[in-house]
């Protein structure tokens, strides 16, 4: 297993002193070899199992579900698999030597042959589960990908989301529980609580913004009262980002990117915090996440991802 530069693994002050540690740069550690994919594989493809999940909106699983020739990508039975997920040949200005990319791009992101005519999401989700299982926080677990973002004439003509590098993280809480004791009193309890921290690419289109020139976002979900965060701004398309996502032992997540292919440094951090104000107890998995407008003809964005690695420090 790939050991990177312990030098990376303190990256920078902690925020507001007492509340977070020390942040850790995504890719430190050991890498975990049997996750993440670099997608070399010229067999690589990816099996549909039709009609697919749209369990978000009508609490449909479709099973069973699809998943990729290598098994390490499964659709999400919560949204569903984006329509095209393909092996394509790596953009220009790729990691040195690769020869393969994923193009990720989705038509019906609603139910099954219904047209919602809103915005909706599909899921593509890494297979940790077979493979390596939850990730304690402990552990302190990272995701790194790139991603090349096309020219801004080729996305879907609408401002908003477009594109998400997220995480699968679970934490406790204090919920009400189902029935009343004999004086009628509602008690609470500590119950399992899901959530999905991570980075979203808003597309902000000058015809809507009324300036000269597209640009891009890259939003940060969440700070600590569930809202979206403004990070850097991406003046064109056409280029490579990396992004990268930690979990660090007292729950925090920390977020980095910057634009290129080259490993992710302290330089390159983003923002530090507790989303929705949570402390994960451990990572599950990563996805990717596609949106577009349910029309049943308009396809979203097609960006490709390459080189997805998972890392842990402990």
């Amino acid at each position: 297993m790939l050991i990177r530069g312990w030098i990376s693994l303190i990256a920078a002050a902690a925020v507001s002193a007492g509340t977070l540690q020390a942040q850790v740069v995504p890719g430190s550690g050991t890498k975990l070899e049997n996750v993440g994919d670099n997608f070399e594989e010229e067999a690589w493809h990816y099996t549909y199992n039709l009609p697919k999940a749209s369990s978000n909106i009508d609490k449909t699983d479709r099973l069973p579900a699809g998943g990729s020739s290598n098994g390490k990508w499964l659709e999400s039975t919560y949204r569903g698999t984006p329509d095209f997920l393909k092996r394509v040949e790596t953009p220009a200005g790729g990691l040195p030597g690769s020869k393969g990319a994923m193009a990720i791009q989705t038509l019906n992101s609603g139910i099954p042959g219904q047209r919602s005519f809103k915005f909706q999401q599909d899921d593509l989700i890494a297979n940790l589960a077979t493979t390596v299982g939850f990730l304690p926080a402990g552990r302190t677990p990272s995701v790194v990908t790139r991603v090349y973002l096309p020219e801004f004439d080729q996305w879907e003509e609408r401002n908003g989301s477009h594109f998400g590098f997220r995480i699968d993280c679970q934490t406790m809480i204090e919920k009400p529980i189902t029935g009343r004791n004999f004086w009628r009193r509602t008690s609470y309890g500590k119950q399992a609580e899901p959530y999905w921290p991570g980075m979203f690419i808003q597309f902000n289109r000058k015809e809507d913004q009324k300036t000269d020139k597209d640009t891009a976002t890259i939003l940060i979900r969440s700070g600590s009262r569930g809202e979206d965060l403004p990070g850097p701004t991406i003046t064109k398309g056409g280029c490579w980002w990396t992004l990268g996502l930690t979990v660090t032992p007292d729950g925090s997540v920390h977020y980095y990117g910057h634009e290129g292919v080259e490993e992710l440094t302290r330089r390159d951090h983003l923002h530090s915090g507790k989303p929705y104000g949570y402390s994960a107890l451990h990572m599950s998995t990563f996805f990717f996440n596609i949106v577009n407008q349910d029309d049943g003809r308009t396809w979203s964005t097609r960006f490709i991802v390459d080189d997805t690695e998972v890392f842990v420090a402990q």
